[in-house]
């Protein structure tokens, strides 16, 4: 039973937990991993200007490029950690919202797996707003992973 399995990473403890279920899953069907990190980017004002004047635009391009370079190496670091350097696993790293990016990443997919909770600021809550608005309208069935709790 081949197919894909998308599995969204943050860098938090419940994705990790995710990345480990999605990947053993993918080995007992002898499907395709797709690891998914999504990131955006918020440019800065200079401190001086308080925010009312953003700053030139070759300094946002030269901070995008590093956003860009430190989002692609958490994930591979998440990833690296979880599975082992010599994983199979695509690394798919993304500049949108983490729910669009793994609904877009699941239109071909056979399962969509994420944490419970992301790096969203609510920690209490038992299932993120992400993991939420997946369960509702991905394309295909979703798994949502508890990460065992912290001693």
């Amino acid at each position: 039973m081949a197919g894909k399995i998308v599995v969204g990473v943050d860098g938090s403890a419940h994705a990790a937990a995710a990345l480990e279920w999605a990947a053993e899953e993918a080995a007992l069907r002898s499907a395709r991993l797709e690891v998914v990190h999504a990131w955006t980017f918020v440019p800065v004002a200079t401190p001086a200007d308080s925010g009312l004047v953003p700053m030139a635009w070759t300094d946002n391009v030269e901070l995008l490029d590093v956003t860009r370079q430190a989002a692609q190496d958490a994930a591979a670091a998440q990833v690296a950690d979880v599975l082992g350097p010599d994983h199979e696993a695509t690394i798919t790293v993304v500049e949108n919202g983490s729910a669009e990016a793994l609904l877009a990443a699941a239109g071909d997919a056979d399962l969509l797996v994420v944490g419970n909770r992301g790096r969203g600021n609510i920690a209490a809550a038992l299932l993120g707003s992400t993991s939420a608005k997946l369960a509702d309208e991905a394309p295909c069935p979703v798994v949502v992973v508890r990460a065992q709790p912290e001693a």
